[in-house]
């Protein structure tokens, strides 16, 4: 599964740093983001579906390590991230 063009757009409009960003780890974790809550409702419905389960542990752990490296380099800019995303309590 990959997010439609408009709804990536939109979502790399919100979280970039600069105009011609698309890549910042700002970016690359709402994306990550928005494609793990699409699964998780997937699985509510395909329960049995471990294949894709696979693939969603694996973007969690992508999203992880970046939040990792954020809060290592910048705790403001961590802060923020989460606060958005409302991913941590």
């Amino acid at each position: 599964m990959s997010l439609e063009r408009q709804k990536k757009d939109e979502i790399i409009g919100a979280f970039k740093t600069h105009d011609s960003d698309s890549g910042s780890p700002e970016v690359q974790i709402a994306l990550l983001s928005e494609r793990i809550k699409y699964l998780t409702e997937h699985f509510k419905v395909h329960k049995k579906d471990h294949h894709s389960r696979r693939g969603l542990l694996k973007m969690v752990g992508r999203r992880r390590k970046l939040l990792d490296y954020l809060k290592g380099k910048d705790k403001g800019r961590y802060q923020k991230i989460i606060e958005q995303l409302g991913i941590r309590k």
